[in-house]
């Protein structure tokens, strides 16, 4: 008989059960994690805490030096490896050897842009004429349409590429090649069992058994640039006076991409990511330079950065302005012009910002005032005129508040609405959205495992909310079962410096996938509260010794969390966050970026 029939549940983390956000705390190892952290600090001499962190990662001892030096040389695979990628190489090849004018189709999110710049680059580097079209998110819509792949064949265009898009795009890539545009798609979107009649270069395609479905479009059209460098090499192409690009100066714009695009940082991503990063701390293209000085960015580029500051700026082109603003910042080699572009979608950021703090108000009034949350898989807010560029970030802001997926849907006077979903760990919400597109429920849907969009009627919205109950309620239920907040480890103020910072940070990058180390503070002194802007909450807290430490809850100032906080000021609690580097005012100190909390017993 099973021993694990007689396993005891895992303790609670402190002995906290049931924190302020409902949640118990667990320690991230079990018994064998315990045994593997011991064995990678004694054969790898990582220290205790960077150890448990790597073995809480799933990482052996075997494993860790590569894991703490991830490179390309060991972990790029053979592009070919890709279903389609001979052909599309072939194609892409043949069209910069006869200097053909080539359409860069590009979706309008940070991984698009990425992508679109990525493939100009090369391409200019090449001499090859290229164009990028980047279309409008409320007059197009998502992926290629009809009317945009015309004027891109008047243009003169012979090879059309669609970037993170047009795995679905059935009627425009048959456009496409009627007029005399030879179709190619690079995704990574969830694919139907019936494509496009294109070269469809595409990992998670169905019948694709390359393992790298956890590209994002821009590693997927990087892993086609060095088949297609491949190519020409093996043709004569290159020469002295014309010497081939250097691949790795676009690394910056994968990374971006891949963390932007919320892709899991393991193996192949995590060494785009890493060498990303340290391309872009040297600050060579400029958009991303004036990006990162506008931000307010002095040191090195971390995951959150790209995440936080830098994504959302050249999303907000996209979202509310003019789509292709993103990509062109990208690919500017002008300082002055890098910075108009810089400064527009900066000031679109703040305009989406505020957008968004009033239509969040209103999607979270209409999910109170519904059907009790309790016992539903998932939870869609709608409105008349919410502007559809947000409706991603409305969802994501729900998924958060009630923690499971959401939809936010923007319906427009034609009874049509656009909408966006984000899903919770262990959820697949583009299987189920493409499900409901084949059921005919949908106009239109797809997406990955954890965001997908959506085109519906009104009239089926209540059709639609049905089909999410019936085909997510199970899955919900498992994932919200074992919602528990893993602890790597607990500290103190006093270890909480700069020296382990840096000792964590052979670890990353860290983020989807490679989630950063959670650490708990147990039973320190709140001996400050404060209110800062855009409604996060600060803090100070005190340990026994007398060491302190600051601290910040993002977005909490209306949450449990943030009511918690006031309301505890002056006790003694336990806190659980991220640890971050703060160089604010000049000076670094060693920031905590909470999570949770609980009171101390």
């Amino acid at each position: 008989m099973s021993e694990s029939l007689f396993a005891s549940p895992p303790r609670a983390f402190l002995g906290v059960e049931r924190s302020v956000l409902g949640r118990p705390w667990r320690g991230r190892l079990d018994a064998l994690g315990e045994a593997q952290a011991q064995a990678i600090a004694q054969i790898h001499g990582t220290g205790d805490l960077l150890s448990r962190v790597l073995a809480g990662r799933g990482v052996t001892p075997d494993e860790a030096q590569d894991y703490l030096d991830p490179t390309l040389r060991n972990l790029l695979p053979d592009p070919f490896s890709l279903q389609d990628m001979v052909a599309a190489a072939s194609r892409i090849a043949e069209a910069v050897e006869r200097g053909e004018k080539i359409a860069i189709f590009g979706d309008y999110d940070v991984d698009g842009a990425a992508s679109s710049a990525l493939l100009s680059d090369y391409f200019i580097a090449c001499g090859t004429p290229c164009m990028i079209h980047i279309p409008d998110r409320i007059f197009e819509g998502y992926g290629p349409n009809a009317e945009a792949i015309k004027t891109l064949a008047h243009d003169g265009a012979k090879l059309l590429i669609a970037v993170d898009c047009g795995t679905a795009s059935h009627a425009p890539l048959v456009e496409a090649a009627r007029l005399g545009l030879d179709p190619i798609v690079l995704d990574h979107h969830q694919a139907p069992e019936i494509l496009p009649q294109a070269f469809i270069v595409n990992p998670n395609r169905q019948d694709d058994l390359s393992g790298l479905g956890q590209l994002c479009a821009a590693g997927v059209v990087f892993m086609t640039l060095v088949a297609v460098q491949r190519l020409l090499r093996e043709r004569g192409f290159f020469s002295a006076a014309r010497p081939p690009p250097d691949l790795l100066a676009g690394l910056d714009l994968v990374a971006l991409a891949t963390i932007a695009d919320v892709a899991p940082l393991t193996g192949l991503n995590r060494a785009f990511v890493a060498k990303g990063l340290a391309l872009m701390h040297a600050r060579e293209r400029p958009g991303l330079k004036i990006l990162l000085d506008i931000a307010g960015l002095a040191g090195p580029p971390t995951p959150y950065h790209l995440g936080f500051l830098i994504g959302p700026r050249i999303n907000a082109g996209g979202r509310i302005g003019d789509a292709a603003l993103g990509a062109r910042l990208l690919t500017l080699t002008d300082p002055l012009q890098a910075r108009l572009v810089a400064e527009e979608l900066d000031r679109l950021n703040r305009e989406r910002q505020e957008l968004e703090r009033a239509t969040l108000e209103a999607a979270e009034a209409f999910v109170l005032a519904g059907p009790c949350l309790d016992n539903s898989a998932a939870i869609i807010a709608s409105g008349d005129g919410w502007h559809p560029g947000i409706a991603g970030l409305i969802a994501s802001r729900l998924r958060e508040k009630f923690r499971r997926p959401a939809f936010a849907v923007a319906f427009d006077a034609n009874a049509m609405g656009t909408g966006s979903g984000r899903s919770i760990p262990g959820v697949d919400l583009g299987r189920v959205v493409r499900a409901a597109a084949e059921a005919g429920i949908l106009v239109k849907g797809g997406g990955h495992a954890m965001a997908a969009g959506i085109t519906l009627a009104r009239e089926r919205l209540g059709d639609f909310k049905n089909f999410l109950e019936a085909n997510l309620l199970a899955a919900v239920a498992a994932a919200r079962a074992d919602e528990a907040l893993l602890i790597d480890a607990a500290l103190t103020a006093a270890a909480a410096n700069s020296a382990l910072l840096a000792g964590l940070a052979r670890g990353g990058p860290y983020g989807a996938g490679n989630p950063e180390p959670v650490f708990a503070l147990p039973a320190h002194r709140l001996v400050d509260v404060a209110a800062a802007g855009n409604g996060h909450v600060r803090l100070r807290a005190e340990a026994a010794d007398g060491a302190k430490i600051d601290g910040i809850a993002f977005r909490a100032a209306s949450t449990p969390a943030g009511e918690a906080l006031h309301a505890a000021r002056g006790s003694f609690v336990h806190l659980a966050g991220t640890l971050a580097a703060d160089r604010y005012g000049g000076r670094e100190r060693v920031q905590l970026r909470l999570l949770d909390l609980a009171p101390a017993a």
